[in-house]
């Protein structure tokens, strides 16, 4: 069975064609997207469109990534679950503090990320 990692190391060279093509198809997807969504009329894209979209599309990616075993970019992951927050908001109609969410996770991340990385010495 395959480890499955959120690490940020290059892929294993095997898996180094895959990792492009995952890469080149989620921008391809991203600018189809934008590009769709810039195409219609504003009063015909529901609120949150593009965000979900965004959403489906990094977390869509680094999900194939886990299921074939190449590492996983925490980053992509990051924005894809503040553009599923955002937009999904925007949907109901509710207005989050995102940039306030951010700061509070990236606060956190600087000051846990020492006893995360002690732990796994």
């Amino acid at each position: 069975m395959a480890t499955h990692t959120l690490s940020t190391h290059p892929p294993e060279p095997r898996d180094a064609r895959l990792d492009r093509r995952l890469h080149d198809v989620g921008w391809g997807l991203l600018l189809i997207l934008t590009g769709a969504v810039s195409l219609v009329p504003g009063a015909r894209v529901p609120e949150g469109a593009w965000l979900l979209g965004v959403a489906a599309i990094l977390l869509g990616v680094n999900a194939v990534r886990y299921v074939r075993g190449i590492p996983v970019s925490g980053f992509t992951v990051l924005l894809g679950l503040f553009a599923l927050a955002a937009g999904g908001s925007r949907a109901v109609g509710v207005d989050l503090p995102l940039l306030a969410i951010c700061l509070v996770v990236i606060g956190a991340s600087l000051v846990l990320r020492p006893w995360v990385a002690a732990d796994s010495d």
